[in-house]
């Protein structure tokens, strides 16, 4: 039986060593082996301040785009798992909407929207609410609200499933007893959903830190990100190495963060059951 479990996984392995360990170390080889002590493309690369800048500006991002589609996503996920089946149906397409559609079109759309002639901007000046039009477009703004937009779908989907099977008498049963909603949400709902919502959260978090279309297209060339500095090396620099090297500062950040993040979900998850 172990050796028909071990015939089974053995395609898996291979095409994982052959797809993604061995480019990895042909990746990491070259950054090791140039020129200066050992490791000092990277201390070189970490010591700069706009480096830092553009480290900084896209943990900053991602964790802001991170909170966001949380806090839209959890509410909205619970309110169409309550839905009618047929509605339901309904709302998970208008939801998986983004994910059916190019990223390239879906940020042309927000060009339009946010742009200084833009609607936002027509809307806004044609109700006087503004006397201006607002810079919407091409800062860190912009990159926000696309990404949240395209990502509130992967924390929905995440969520949907343990919510469509949450025991809805116990939560009556909280409400006869007297308690209120608040207070039934962070007790009976939320360590129920836990795995799920550290699910979305790692999702969320890591499609953003390596995100390139929607922070290239809205972000623009004066507000970098690690992915949009990673293309520059390669493509427009030519300096192959240096790409290499933000690249992988980019997956141990990256790694490092999404081990926080779980860490501290635990934890609160843990508060949460035992307040």
């Amino acid at each position: 039986m172990k050796k028909r479990m071990i015939l089974l996984t053995f395609p898996g392995i291979l095409a994982l060593l052959l797809f993604v360990v061995f480019p990895m170390v042909q990746i990491i080889i070259p950054t090791l082996s140039g020129q200066g002590s050992f490791g000092s493309l990277y201390l070189n690369f970490l010591k700069d301040t706009y480096n830092q800048r553009i480290i900084l500006r896209t943990l900053w991002i991602s964790l802001l785009t991170t909170i966001i589609v949380l806090i839209i996503g959890v509410p909205l996920s619970l309110w169409i798992a309550r839905m009618h089946h047929r509605i339901k149906k309904i709302l998970i397409l208008v939801i998986l909407f983004p994910m059916l559609t190019n990223q390239i079109v879906l940020n042309f759309a927000w060009i339009i929207l946010l742009g200084k002639n833009g609607i936002i901007n027509h809307v806004l000046l044609s109700i006087h609410l503004i006397s201006r039009p607002l810079s919407l477009l091409y800062n860190n703004t912009s990159i926000v609200i696309g990404s949240v937009y395209l990502f509130i779908p992967i924390m929905v989907v995440s969520l949907l499933g343990s919510l469509s099977h949450l025991n809805i008498e116990v939560e009556e049963a909280a409400t006869v007893l007297g308690a209120h909603p608040s207070t039934t949400f962070f007790k009976i709902i939320l360590p129920q959903i836990s795995t799920d919502i550290l699910t979305g959260v790692i999702w969320v978090f890591s499609w953003t830190m390596t995100s390139y279309t929607t922070p290239q297209l809205l972000g623009g060339n004066d507000d970098l990100v690690m992915s949009t500095l990673i293309y520059q090396q390669a493509m427009t620099v030519q300096n192959w190495t240096l790409a290499s090297v933000i690249s992988i500062v980019l997956i141990i950040i990256s790694v490092g963060c999404i081990l926080i993040i779980r860490s501290l979900i635990k934890l609160l998850d843990r508060r949460v059951a035992h307040a």
